[in-house]
């Protein structure tokens, strides 16, 4: 394997240092292109019982979830039935409700 010899920029660090510094006291906008962020991880697809024990655990009928989730209310029955599959952004979202149900009851 190669190695890389890397070289000592006190100006690179410097600069790195007044940018952070900008975004901290609102000055500067934090992008991809002034610094690199983990991404989230990817979330796995659920089954219709989750999605069922994800609702039963918000104690909330179908139509009381689905206004939650922002969705229409067949959509919601669909997932349960395994009629229809959640993506994108509805799977991220019923991840986290999985793993913080507060976060759908907070107003």
């Amino acid at each position: 394997m190669k190695t890389k010899d890397i070289e000592f920029n006190a100006e690179d660090l410097v600069r790195s240092a007044e940018t952070f510094a900008g975004h901290l006291t609102g000055k500067e906008k934090l992008t991809l292109r002034t610094k690199t962020l983990p991404l989230p991880r990817p979330v796995k697809s659920v089954t219709p019982a989750q999605v069922r024990a994800i609702r039963k655990r918000l104690n909330v009928s179908q139509p009381v979830f689905a206004a939650m989730m922002n969705i229409p209310s067949v959509t919601a029955a669909s997932w349960e039935r395994g009629r229809r599959k959640p993506t994108g952004a509805a799977l991220r979202l019923l991840d986290i409700a999985r793993r913080h149900p507060e976060v759908l009851i907070a107003s």
